[in-house]
């Protein structure tokens, strides 16, 4: 773990819009995000059509950055295909590409003609064939989509760490003192710079409110102390604002240090915009997010 946090510092850029990554304008997006000063850049599995060749498209477009897959469905991929691609990626950029990967839900296991099973033995049987494969992806550069204490656990036995999303820096707080330091937390944080509630609030449910409703994240939520009064469809203010880092720079440099003090070692942020600026890329707000950057520091493991 400790190489990793090394490598990808204590935050980073998630973003839907760094996927597509053959049009050249979001290869020079990342360029500048890699100029920017931002260790980091993290694009979502999707479907799974084309995220490696993106991340592909990245390592060329930002030579610094590490580029993270967080995360990709095991559902329709093939270990050893997997293993072979990681390793001609380490050959032509370095090793500075991390797959994390998710087991989704049983709907895209039986799209890609596979029983789900039980979550956890499923993903254990999938890290058996990367771990079999002729060119295996180390353990160190591979991470899980999981939240529960099941899936937390396989990760730090297994991989480098995990990726958690929909979550508070309680949760950061609660994982770290169950697995003592060695794992890395790499919470998805979304953020809305606007300082205005309601807009705030719309924007943050427009990008993840659907989320919400999902099994996996309200078992989590409800965990953390959330009822069926926040669990509503998008989700109460109080849940939004718990989940979501909206307001000034100041604002998201708390949230973001309040993740870090919790544990984390590092915060992917992911902006969300209001309808009204909604198109294209953030350029803007990546480049005022930069700005924060020097204020944090790699958590230190005791």
């Amino acid at each position: 773990m400790q190489e990793l946090n090394r490598t990808i510092g204590p935050v980073g850029i998630w973003s839907m819009e760094l996927r597509g990554a053959a049009r050249p304008e979001v290869r020079e997006a990342a360029a500048e995000l890699d100029e920017l000063g931002f260790p980091a850049l993290w694009i979502p599995g999707l479907d799974g059509r084309g995220a490696v060749d993106d991340v592909e498209h990245l390592l060329a477009a930002a030579p610094r950055a590490t580029v993270a897959l967080g995360v990709l469905s095991m559902w329709g991929q093939d270990p050893a295909t997997l293993g072979d691609r990681w390793a001609a990626l380490d050959a032509a950029y370095g090793p500075r590409a991390v797959l994390g990967l998710g087991v989704s839900n049983a709907h895209s296991a039986a799209n890609a003609g596979q029983d789900y099973g039980k979550p956890t033995a499923s993903m254990t049987r999938f890290l058996d064939g990367l771990d079999a494969a002729a060119r295996p992806i180390p353990a160190e550069r591979r991470l899980l989509g999981a939240l529960g204490p099941k899936m937390v656990d396989l990760a730090t036995a297994r991989t480098s760490g995990w990726h958690p999303f929909l979550v508070t820096p309680e949760y950061s707080a609660r994982q770290r003192e169950r697995v003592s330091h060695r794992p890395l937390i790499a919470p998805h944080l979304a953020v809305v710079l606007d300082r205005d509630p309601d807009r705030a609030r719309a924007a943050a449910r427009a990008g993840i409110g659907m989320f919400i409703g999902f099994p996996a994240y309200r078992s989590n939520l409800a965990r953390l102390g959330f009822d069926e009064e926040d669990l509503v469809p998008g989700g109460s203010d109080r849940l939004i604002d718990a989940l979501v880092a909206w307001g000034d720079l100041d604002d998201v440099a708390d949230r973001v240090q309040a993740h870090l003090d919790a544990g984390a070692d590092h915060v992917t942020l992911h902006v969300l915009r209001p309808d009204t600026d909604s198109a294209g890329l953030p350029l803007r707000q990546w480049r005022e997010l930069a700005t924060l950057l020097p204020r944090f520091t790699p958590r230190t493991a005791n």
